[in-house]
């Protein structure tokens, strides 16, 4: 297969992979409120037309694996999906969040767009294949222990039940402790298997269990991970951003600011261009 070849993925009214052109996956890491998960929303939305960047929005219900016990963790299903039920009628954008079993997986399908399998359970065979069921497109994200080319084992999982739309999220190996590396190589390693490949370039820079009781982060990191990610040819880029990344309740030494979202991706399609693709 050619470098370049990868399928085209409709999700709701925006299509992916293919000739498209490059794609983004944003939004706050969790819904810390509506009122934020609306001011997020509305600017991405905005700003990704204008732009003209197919959009998916992307945020969480529950972070099921938070460093502490104590950690904030979302609403939780119920009022998460209808939060994201509102985002998603209101602005007329597909809406993404993680899945962490099968039954979770069913009733999040109701809402959801796009079915996130979380890096650290993208070897839970029956959740991939319970997702995989539902018949939603999942992004399946790269384990932070496994190799690229070992994520077609995972692919294999999720079409042994079914899927067809699937997307591959990078987002950095482990390297030593408390630390992540990103090797640029997985991107055309894991776009040979034909299918979109996203760079998560604010996890990438996460710092795991870096602070104790939650993860630090280097978010100075993230043009330059995100810049990189797309002269290597990858189909999308996924940021996750707040208003205030330092107040923001979840994750916010990887995220970035609101207000810096505009100039970054005007850099990425700047690349992009270069690179004569779509």
């Amino acid at each position: 297969m050619n470098f370049y070849e990868v399928r085209e993925i409709v999700i709701d009214d925006i299509k992916v992979g293919g000739e498209n052109p490059l794609f983004l996956v944003a939004g706050p890491c969790v819904i810390e409120s509506r009122e934020v998960t609306f001011q997020v929303a509305e600017a991405l939305k905005d700003l990704t037309v204008g732009l003209e960047i197919p959009f998916i929005f992307k945020t969480s219900y529950d972070k099921a694996n938070r460093s502490s016990v104590d950690a904030y963790r979302g609403p939780g299903l119920q009022a998460g999906l209808k939060i994201l039920a509102e985002v998603k009628q209101r602005l007329r954008v597909p809406v993404l969040s993680d899945v962490h079993s099968v039954e979770e997986a069913r009733v999040a399908a109701e809402v959801l767009d796009v079915l996130q399998i979380p890096a650290f359970l993208c070897r839970q065979t029956d959740l991939i294949q319970g997702a995989a069921r539902t018949g939603k497109t999942l992004n399946l994200k790269k384990g932070q222990f496994l190799a690229p080319g070992d994520m077609k084992n995972v692919i294999k999982k999720a079409e042994a039940a079914g899927a067809q739309r699937i997307l591959l999220t990078e987002r950095g190996t482990s390297f030593g402790y408390n630390n992540l590396v990103s090797d640029f190589r997985s991107i055309p390693i894991m776009r040979r298997f034909g299918y979109p490949v996203v760079y998560d370039a604010t996890h990438s820079v996460q710092l795991p269990g870096g602070l104790g009781t939650h993860s630090g982060g280097e978010r100075e990191m993230v043009p330059f991970l995100a810049r990189a990610a797309v002269a290597c040819g990858v189909d999308g880029i996924f940021l996750e951003t707040h208003p205030h990344p330092d107040e923001a309740l979840c994750d916010g030494p990887n995220m970035i600011a609101l207000n810096t979202v505009e100039d970054l991706l005007k850099q990425l399609l700047k690349i992009r261009a270069a690179l004569s693709l779509p």
